[in-house]
């Protein structure tokens, strides 16, 4: 039996339906209730204003549980980048009057080659690395995120980790 996404029949039992476990999966990505309503809402509003036609209800749920989790992750992925360059500012501004030109210059390039590094890395890597280090996020919320075991995180994390290590080695 197919479904039309803009019936609004259908569009109702769905999101009577659906509703309660988008939810859940967008507030447990995003950890913030507001946002896990609207991208409920925003997911929603895309399920009816494509007017798809599924081949059956199941289906339908399936998308709808896809675009949430797609939606949760790439805000949360946009939070990280805004929240990494807030505190990058912030470290710029704090700069430290008491340390000489030498020092500063020290700093800046040991700052440098970490980023220059971590751009090396392969994606695998990167990815958590950057969500670890630069997003500060738990193993937990990482694991979420990259839709990946906790266990996985803490792996690639080691692993990322040690790469760096062996890169910057290489640059001294």
């Amino acid at each position: 039996m197919e479904i039309r996404s803009a019936d609004e029949a259908v569009f109702r039992q769905i999101y009577d339906d659906l509703f309660s476990v988008l939810y859940k999966v967008a507030y447990h990505v995003t950890y913030n209730a507001d946002i896990a309503e609207d991208i409920c809402q925003d997911a929603f509003i895309r399920f009816y204003d494509k007017d798809i036609t599924f081949p059956s209800l199941e289906d339908a749920k399936f998308w709808l549980i896809r675009v949430v989790k797609n939606l949760s992750i790439n805000h949360v992925k946009k939070k990280s980048r805004e929240s990494a360059s807030i505190e990058k500012m912030k470290k710029a501004q704090l700069v430290n009057p008491f340390t000489d030109g030498g020092t500063q210059l020290i700093l800046n390039e040991s700052q440098d080659a970490v980023r220059r590094a971590v751009a090396e890395l392969p994606e695998i890597y990167k990815s958590v690395i950057v969500l670890r280090e630069y997003g500060d996020l738990d193993y937990k919320a990482i694991a979420k995120i990259l839709d990946i075991s906790e266990s996985n995180v803490k792996v690639r994390v080691h692993r990322a980790r040690k790469e760096l290590e062996a890169i910057l080695m290489r640059e001294e």
